[in-house]
């Protein structure tokens, strides 16, 4: 059973920055998992945010392409996502998950598809970090 755990979420200024974590435990030696950063904001449905395919590739949400910076320590079983420039848009509680491949890129990882992974049980999700981006 693979646990995730995100830490690193708080309250910002626009403009500001924080940097998330995500603790992966739980592996089974050979086991293969896409991991990535989602987020679901107030109101609306969770959707793919980076990304990362099975070599290591990233891929973004457009509206963070250039600002936010998926990354993995693979020693350490910890993803990361480096968030700059923050906006108000960008409030929402930000989750981590490992999903079995194959991997999604993040515009495939839009809200119609990431309620089917969700309503599935498809895949290891976190509890979630809180990102509060004030005006």
């Amino acid at each position: 059973q693979v646990h995730l755990a995100e830490f690193g979420g708080g309250s910002v200024q626009n403009g500001g920055s924080l940097r998330l974590s995500c603790v992966a435990s739980g592996y089974t030696p050979g086991e293969d998992f896409c991991m990535g950063w989602y987020r679901e904001a107030p109101g609306k449905l969770r959707e793919g945010v980076a990304l990362l395919g099975m070599e290591g590739a990233a891929s973004y949400l457009e509206s963070v392409q250039g600002r936010f910076t998926v990354s993995e320590d693979s020693t350490k079983h910890t993803l990361f996502l480096q968030m700059n420039n923050l906006s108000p848009e960008d409030t929402a509680t930000y989750y981590c998950a490992a999903l079995p491949p194959p991997c999604l890129l993040a515009h495939e990882a839009d809200p119609t598809v990431v309620r089917s992974v969700l309503e599935a049980n498809y895949g290891y999700w976190g509890h979630g970090t809180r990102v509060t981006v004030s005006s």
